[in-house]
């Protein structure tokens, strides 16, 4: 989910007739000589004449001999019946090469067809009743931003923030403490005040966890970036990572981006990363990549675009095993409509649920922000349509999970509405 800005002053053949000389040859029947007149005799008395000469017939073949073959009729359709412009006989059509513009249409018709066919799948995965109980297991978390650790927050702002997170379902934050530099080591100035944030919080709202956000954009599709092969970066983000658990955070939590599926750096240091915080008794939680809609879809949209945006289905697994929690960032989908999105969030939280261990936190992300743009629209993405799509998932794959709940991304752009939308819907 690249970090979204929180700066406080400021609030993508015609129909060819087929040349109706439709080739109506005409029948060209061949007209019979007609028999001399009569010759009138004197008295009205008919003179006959003799009949004319026999057309000598050509001899019959001899026992066992075949006639001679016809010859063959040419290709371009001007033999026996035909109007030599290739048509196939009389009346028949003639046959013209597709045109540039007919074949482009048939392509695009042919790469429409199972897009369209996904998007009705959506809009059914969209329908039917949420089952009862699908809602809230006190599991859910919430992205806060940078201004918590900078400076630009007081006392009064914790304490409308308890004051926002009682009664709902949400017992983690994730609090960007980073981002982490291009080596993976972590400035102490990147978050100064994090020791005061976690008292204050734990005052004002002791039921809550706190988790270092910590991210940074990887050198996978340019070569400016963090570069999760090199053994140093690995060690210097393990060290990173007991500088935010020694300041006080309970957990960390990791949002490294663009992530492709399968990359096995990744899972060695979530190993080594899951070996640090179970000895510190600390939480490990991910923020991770939609799962391919359709089979090996990350790699046709990589070929294409440069760009695999999704996981696939066992590699969501594999990082699955090795987390306390993942959350899903199930927004940024491209659907033009609301049902579109939530029968799509319907069918990633089922995917989900399919291979995360029931001992991991598995969470599915809100979209608590509002823009416009290329993969992104506003009124199709809502919290409503998001909920409703994950209870949906929930009911028909695994109703009665406990680990399970939503996250909602980000605190800094989310809207009454947003808020009104998950506790009523959700966190109630």
């Amino acid at each position: 989910m690249h970090e979204r800005s929180e700066n406080p002053t400021a609030p993508e053949p015609p129909v060819h007739r087929l040349q109706s000389s439709t080739s109506t040859d005409s029948a060209h029947t061949a007209d019979e000589p007609a028999p001399p007149p009569a010759a009138a005799r004197p008295g009205g008395e008919e003179t006959r004449t003799d009949p004319p000469a026999p057309v000598d017939e050509p001899p019959a073949p001899a026992d066992g001999d075949q006639p001679p073959p016809e010859p063959p009729a040419p290709e371009d359709g001007s033999g026996t019946g035909g109007n030599g412009d290739g048509d196939g006989g009389a009346g028949g059509r003639r046959r013209r090469r597709p045109r540039p513009r007919t074949l482009l249409l048939a392509a695009v018709l042919l790469l429409l067809l199972p897009l369209l066919s996904a998007e009705a799948a959506l809009r059914v995965n969209y329908t039917g009743t949420p089952a009862p109980g699908t809602l809230t297991r006190h599991r859910d978390a919430l992205w806060l931003g940078h201004a918590w650790l900078d400076g630009r927050k007081t006392r009064r702002d914790v304490q409308a923030l308890a004051t926002r997170l009682a009664g709902t379902g949400i017992r983690d934050l994730y609090v960007h403490a980073g981002p982490l530099e291009h080596d993976g080591t972590l400035p102490a100035s990147a978050h100064p005040r994090a020791a005061w944030l976690v008292s204050e919080l734990h005052r004002a709202a002791p039921r809550v966890r706190v988790q270092a956000w910590l991210g940074d954009k990887l050198a996978t599709e340019s070569p400016d970036g963090l570069r999760l092969d090199r053994a140093a970066t690995r060690a210097a983000i393990l060290a990173s990572t007991r500088q935010v658990l020694a300041a006080g955070f309970q957990g960390a939590h990791f949002d490294l981006e663009p992530l492709h599926s399968g990359d096995r750096d990744y899972l060695a240091l979530l190993d080594d990363l899951r070996a640090l915080t179970r000895a510190r008794h600390a939480l490990l939680s991910v923020a991770a990549h939609q799962i391919d809609p359709l089979p090996a879809f990350h790699s046709f949209w990589g070929t294409t675009t440069g760009h695999p945006k999704w996981w696939s289905q066992a590699y969501f697994g594999q990082v699955a095993r090795r987390v306390d929690q993942i959350a899903v960032m199930s927004y940024d989908t491209m659907q033009p409509l609301e049902s579109l999105y939530g029968g799509y969030v319907a069918q990633q939280t089922s995917l989900a649920l399919e291979v995360t261990p029931k001992s991991t936190d598995l969470l599915m992300g809100l979209p608590f922000y509002h823009e416009n743009r290329f993969g992104h629209w506003a009124h199709a993405e809502t919290v409503r349509g998001a909920v409703r799509g994950v209870r949906l998932g929930l009911s028909r794959t695994d109703a009665g999970r406990e680990n399970f709940g939503v996250a909602a991304y980000v605190d800094f752009a989310a809207t009454q509405a947003d808020w009104r939308a998950y506790t009523e819907d959700w966190g109630r």
